[in-house]
C-alpha cells in the first residue's frame, strides 16, 4: 500500500467536519466582566420594574401583560444599545406594528397553525416597511396568534396595553441606565456637537467618505440592520488611527522635537507669561524648575481665560496633568494627542529633565516630507 495514499471520501468528511467546527465557533468577540454585568442587571431590573408596573394595572390576565417578547427586548435594549434594531423607533413601533399585524391575522383566520406563520410574516414585512425591524416584534406577533383560540385571548387593547405601553417603560428605563454605566442610548446617527459648541466632527474622527456615502454603502451590502452609521464611521475612524500611527512609526520624535526651548520657573510673574506667549505666538509654555526638571505647561488659552486681578505667578496656571514623552518613542506615538482637541504641544522628557518639546507644526513638517 502507498504511504502517501488517502481515502477521498474521508478527507472529504474531515474538511466537512473542520469547516463546520470552524462556522461553529462565537462570532462575537470576548466581553469584558463589567460589560457581562451591566448587561445583565440592566435587562434584569428593566423587566423587573415593567412586571411592577403590570402589578400595579390590576389587571386579571397579569400573564398576558409580562409578555415573554420584552426579554427579547430587553436583550436588544440593555446589551446592544448601538443596534439600529435597539433604537427607541425600531423597538417602540416594530412592537407595537407587529401585534396589529397579528390582531389582523387571528380576525381573518381561524386556524392557529396558519395564523402564526401569516401573523409573524406579516410584521416582519410591515416592520422593514416602517423602517422598525426589531426581532421581538415577531415574537409579539407569534404571542398573539397561540393566545388566539384560548379564552385568555388577547383583544384590541393588547398592542396598546402591555406592547406599547411596557415597550415605552422598557425604552425609558434603558436611557437612564446607559447612561449610568457608560454608554449612550438612543444611539443617533448624527454626531453630537464637539468642545467648542460646532458641529464639526473632531480632527481625529474625520473621515475622507461623507456619512451619506457611509449609508449607501450600508445599503449596497445590506447592513444597514445589522450596524448604524455612527457606528461604522467609528470604526473606520480607529482604523485610520492605526494606519496613521502605523505611517509614523519610522520616525523618532528625537528626529522631530524642538529643542531651543523658551521656558519660565514656577516664580515667574503673570505679565512675564503674557510677554512670551506674545512675543514668540506659543500655545503653550513649560515650566521647569532650577534644576531643568519638568513641572508642568501653561496653555495660552488658559491664560487668556484669567479673569482681572487673577494669578499672579506661573505656579498658579500650571497644567501638571497634560501627557508628555521620550524622545526615543515613534512619532506615532503623539500623532493621536496633537491631533486631539486641546493639545498643541507634547513636551519630550529624559529622567523627568525636558529635552524637547513637539508641536503640531514639528509633526505635520515631518509627515510632509515623508510624502514628498
Amino acid at each position: 500500500m502507498s504511504r502517501g495514499f488517502c481515502y477521498p471520501g474521508a478527507m472529504s468528511i474531515r474538511s466537512i467536519l473542520t469547516a463546520l467546527t470552524r462556522h461553529l465557533r462565537p462570532a462575537m468577540g470576548p466581553a469584558a466582566g463589567t460589560e457581562v454585568v451591566r448587561a445583565g442587571l440592566g435587562a434584569g431590573i428593566g423587566i423587573g420594574l415593567v412586571g411592577l408596573l403590570s402589578a400595579t394595572l390590576d389587571r386579571p390576565d397579569l400573564g398576558v401583560m409580562m409578555i415573554a417578547p420584552f426579554g427579547a427586548s430587553g436583550v436588544l435594549l440593555f446589551a446592544v444599545p448601538n443596534s439600529p434594531l435597539a433604537q427607541p423607533w425600531s423597538a417602540i413601533v416594530g412592537n407595537t406594528v407587529s401585534a396589529v399585524a397579528a390582531m389582523l391575522v387571528i380576525g381573518w383566520i381561524a386556524e392557529p397553525v396558519l395564523a402564526a406563520g401569516l401573523a409573524v410574516g406579516l410584521a416582519i414585512s410591515l416592520m422593514v416597511l416602517v423602517r422598525a425591524l426589531h426581532p421581538p416584534g415577531g415574537a409579539v406577533a407569534l404571542t398573539v396568534a397561540l393566545f388566539a383560540d384560548q379564552a385568555s385571548a388577547p383583544g384590541w387593547l393588547f398592542p396598546v396595553v402591555p406592547v406599547l405601553l411596557g415597550t415605552v417603560a422598557l425604552v425609558l428605563l434603558a436611557v437612564p441606565y446607559a447612561h449610568l454605566t457608560g454608554r449612550r442610548y438612543p444611539f443617533r446617527s448624527a454626531p453630537d456637537p464637539n468642545r467648542h459648541g460646532t458641529r464639526d466632527i473632531p480632527a481625529m474622527e474625520r473621515l475622507s467618505v461623507s456619512r451619506p456615502e457611509l449609508a449607501a454603502l450600508l445599503q449596497e451590502f445590506r447592513q444597514s440592520t445589522n450596524i448604524g452609521v455612527e457606528d461604522l464611521a467609528r470604526v473606520i475612524a480607529g482604523a485610520e488611527k492605526i494606519a496613521a500611527r502605523h505611517h509614523a512609526e519610522g520616525i523618532r520624535i528625537a528626529d522631530i522635537m524642538s529643542v531651543d526651548i523658551v521656558s519660565v520657573p514656577p516664580e515667574a510673574a503673570a505679565d512675564v507669561v503674557i510677554d512670551l506667549f506674545v512675543a514668540h505666538g506659543f500655545t503653550s509654555l513649560p515650566v521647569v524648575d532650577r534644576h531643568g526638571a519638568y513641572i508642568g505647561l501653561i496653555l495660552q488659552l488658559d491664560v487668556l481665560r484669567m479673569p482681572a486681578g487673577g494669578p499672579a505667578v506661573a505656579a498658579t496656571m500650571i497644567r501638571a496633568d497634560l501627557p508628555v514623552v521620550t524622545a526615543e518613542m515613534s512619532a506615532g506615538a503623539v500623532l493621536p494627542l496633537l491631533a486631539g482637541d486641546g493639545c498643541h504641544a507634547v513636551p519630550v522628557l529624559l529622567d523627568h529633565a525636558l529635552v524637547g518639546i513637539v508641536t503640531q507644526t514639528d509633526l505635520l513638517a515631518a509627515l510632509a516630507k515623508e510624502h514628498l
